[in-house]
């Protein structure tokens, strides 16, 4: 089994390669401006409280849309709000607003948990409500169907560890690599504290690792923090911060190097991959109101102060880390008593000030925040804050207002720019991941992304990992059963009925562990064979051509849909409907592989 060892490639040298390296496109080194959208969110009015957003293209059209499940007004007090709430983004800073469900007042996360190609939802409410299955729990996910209207339980086993109170900030990740969506939640204040729920792919769910009591701040978020290939979390919670996965659902707590939480949990937290140093930063409110950033160094397992000149105090309620104007440096914002500012970074602890903005009315105290789509498809990442101020004709009542802003720049050219992996991480093979990128598509164009991946460096060769897939800046994908040091991703971005595209690869390489022998032209073996893309449209290819003798592709009852005997460099599937497939490869040495191959909605 390969381990990549990235010590060797940490600190000056990313430094040095970044000033040197770094293309200064279209991107980089750009001084910031936003623009407030309103077109269709003013549907439903908020109440007040916290609550959480997410960015999904949640219906696969290729724009990013905005899910939430509401604040405390939500189901319907005070407010509109209820269940599940989707804005569908028109990719030019308009949405329309649809809402199901009777329950609310939490957190929210999207993911494809049965791996049926469509995207789903999990959240965590205080306010279970509802009188069906569909949200009558603390902590449940849902089935989409891929157009963000209609959701299926897929819930037994949540909530069933102590969770009485409430529960709040969820994320999904693959904890222990096993090619499934799991989840994590975080309580909605006291006392029913953090958990993670394995999720066993038949719609049931088995805690892995939790704890009750404790106060908490609603938020918590998955990565890698020190890069060893297991997915790890934060937490706002006055237990700790960073928790630590070691790949079969169990977590260590270590927030070794960071300073005392002073008001029992760390608020407004967040988490992003720091480039230069191949590990992620941590973002704050400390308890005098100003940002702190620490950033997680593996080689002596610690924490490290990068907070540079951000203010030490302040009025901020929540921070924000993303490359906002994409030049390869994470940036971090903070909202709070109606003043939002960015901070432009260099990963070395120092920041400059940039946008700044103020927001209508009193008190405006910070109550969600999230940065990281591109709404408008100009190329750059766009932001969202819910903020309270007094409202009423003559009885003045404090209650929430959603704000949206795009980036003010126009999009002149089609490009695309990879963000995840950005280079030297490492992947266990079946684990999920989320492949991310940036496009700058001009008016009118109509596009797609074509993803594909080499073992072998920038050279190739090239093997196709999704194809025509919408162009919404995230995929995600189940890393392949093979391994290498030297692994890249091809980006292409192309107009649906056109000859205009861009490409881009990745600039750094990453890790998948394993042995290097499914990827055609890396050693491939005679009796093994791939499938790909998977998932996938109206096509499929397989790795190793030449040594199969027969393929079937069946539906779920086991009725032989499609038989191929000769001609496997391309198997039309253009005819099937999106759904889970189970495949049967005969190869010449007449060893039989199966597996399933997922057909994706248009």
């Amino acid at each position: 089994m390969l381990k990549s060892q990235v010590i060797g490639y940490k600190g000056i040298f990313f430094l040095i390669a970044l000033v040197l390296i770094w293309p200064m496109d279209h991107y980089a080194q750009k001084s910031l401006n936003y623009q407030q959208i309103a077109s269709g969110l003013g549907t439903p009015d908020f109440e007040e409280g916290n609550t959480d957003f997410v960015f999904d293209d949640i219906n696969m059209d290729g724009h990013a849309d905005i899910l939430t499940v509401g604040d405390h007004g939500s189901p319907m007090f005070n407010s509109g709000e209820h269940g599940i709430i989707v804005w569908f983004g028109d990719g030019e800073g308009s949405f329309t607003n649809y809402m199901n469900g009777d329950f609310g007042y939490g957190g929210i996360a999207t993911g494809d948990v049965n791996n049926d190609g469509f995207k789903d939802v999990g959240f965590g409410v205080h306010h279970n409500y509802s009188g069906t299955n569909f949200g009558d729990q603390l902590n449940e996910v849902a089935l989409g169907d891929g157009t963000g209207m209609n959701w299926q339980p897929w819930d037994q086993g949540l909530s069933t560890n102590g969770e009485t109170w409430g529960m709040f900030g969820t994320a999904f990740a693959d904890f222990n690599n096993n090619g499934l969506l799991d989840l994590v939640s975080v309580s909605f204040g006291c006392c029913s504290g953090v958990h993670v729920y394995l999720n066993k792919g038949d719609g049931s769910w088995e805690q892995s690792f939790g704890f009750m009591g404790g106060n908490s701040d609603f938020l918590v978020r998955t990565c890698d923090i020190n890069n060893d290939g297991y997915m790890d979390f934060i937490a706002g919670h006055e237990s700790g911060t960073a928790y630590f996965g070691d790949g079969t659902g169990n977590f260590n707590k270590n927030d070794n190097g960071l300073p005392g939480a002073g008001s029992a949990y760390r608020r407004g937290i967040d988490i992003a991959r720091f480039k230069t140093s191949g590990s992620y930063g941590l973002s704050y409110i400390n308890s005098n109101g100003g940002v702190s950033v620490f950033v997680w160094e593996d080689n002596i397992e610690t924490w490290i102060n990068l907070s540079g000149n951000l203010p030490a105090s302040g009025s901020y309620d929540l921070s924000q880390l993303c490359d906002m104007n994409n030049d390869g440096f994470i940036d971090v914002m903070a909202y709070g008593s109606r003043h939002f500012q960015l901070w432009l970074g260099d990963e070395a602890g120092n920041w400059t000030v940039d946008a700044a903005m103020i927001t209508p009315g009193e008190p405006g105290e910070g109550n969600a925040i999230r940065a990281g789509a591109d709404l408008d498809h100009n190329g750059f990442p766009d932001l969202l804050f819910l903020a309270s101020k007094l409202s009423g004709d003559w009885i003045q009542v404090e209650k929430n207002f959603l704000y949206v802003y795009k980036e003010g720049s126009v999009a002149d050219e089609l490009s695309i720019k990879p963000l995840f992996p950005a280079g030297f991480e490492n992947f266990y093979p079946g684990s999920v991941q989320f492949i991310e990128w940036l496009a700058e598509v001009p008016a009118g164009l109509q596009t797609v992304v074509d993803i594909e991946i080499s073992a072998s460096g920038t050279g190739g060769p090239w093997w196709m990992l999704a194809e025509a897939i919408p162009n919404n800046g995230k995929h995600q994908w189940t890393v392949p059963d093979f391994g290498s040091e030297q692994v890249h991703l091809k980006f292409t971005v192309r107009e649906i009925n056109g000859t205009n595209l861009h490409v881009n690869v990745t600039e750094y390489p990453f890790t998948i562990y394993g042995d290097p022998t499914l990827v055609p032209g890396i050693q491939t073996e005679a009796n093994q064979v791939s499938i790909f893309p998977n998932p996938g449209n109206d096509f499929i290819r397989l790795s190793n051509p030449q040594s199969v003798k027969e393929f079937k592709l069946s539906d779920l009852t086991g009725r032989c849909l499609l038989q191929v005997t000769s001609d496997f460099n391309r198997i039309s599937t253009d005819r099937l409907a999106p759904g889970v497939y189970p495949y049967q490869v005969i190869t010449k040495n007449q060893d039989l592989l199966s597996g399933k191959w997922i057909r994706l909605a248009e």
